[in-house]
C-alpha cells in the first residue's frame, strides 16, 4: 500500500506535506452503539451541538474470550444534531462517516494535551427505534 501511495505521489509530482496546501484524506467510517444519551446542546451563537460517545466492538477477542470495544467521542452539528437529539438513545445501534479531528487543550499545568473526536457528516440508523413502555404494563 505504502509503495502504491508512493507511486502516485511521484505520478502526480504532489506532495503532501504540512502546510503544503494540498489535499488530503481524512474520513472515518464506524458502526457501534451510543454507549450513552446524546448531550445536546446550543452554542452562544444558536448553533445546536450533539456530543455522544460510540462503542465500537473490536473485530478480535481478548484471551479471556471478551471482545473489547473502544469508545470513541462523536460530535455533531446544525440539523444533524437535532436529529441525533430527538432519535438516538442509549443502546442505539448507528453508522457514522465523519472526520477526525484532533484539539490541543491546555492541561492547567502548563502542559498539553490532545483529544480527539469524530465531527459526523452523516448518521444512519442501523436498528429501528425502541418503543417505550407504556405504564399500564
Amino acid at each position: 500500500m505504502a509503495r502504491e501511495v508512493q507511486q502516485a505521489v511521484e505520478e502526480t509530482g504532489q506532495e503532501q506535506g504540512r502546510g503544503s496546501g494540498g489535499r488530503g484524506i481524512n474520513q472515518v467510517a464506524l458502526v457501534g452503539r451510543l454507549a450513552r444519551d446524546p448531550d445536546v446542546r446550543t452554542t452562544q451563537e444558536g448553533v445546536a451541538r450533539a456530543w455522544f460517545v460510540l462503542a465500537v466492538a473490536r473485530p478480535f477477542t481478548a484471551r479471556d474470550g471478551d471482545r473489547d470495544a473502544d469508545f470513541i467521542s462523536i460530535v455533531a452539528w446544525r440539523q444533524l444534531a437535532g436529529v441525533v437529539g430527538e432519535h438516538l438513545s442509549k443502546g442505539r445501534l448507528i453508522g457514522v462517516t465523519g472526520r477526525l479531528q484532533v484539539n490541543l487543550l491546555d492541561d492547567g499545568n502548563g502542559g498539553r494535551r490532545s483529544s480527539a473526536e469524530v465531527v459526523a457528516d452523516q448518521i444512519v440508523f442501523l436498528d429501528p427505534p425502541r418503543k417505550e413502555r407504556s405504564s399500564e404494563e
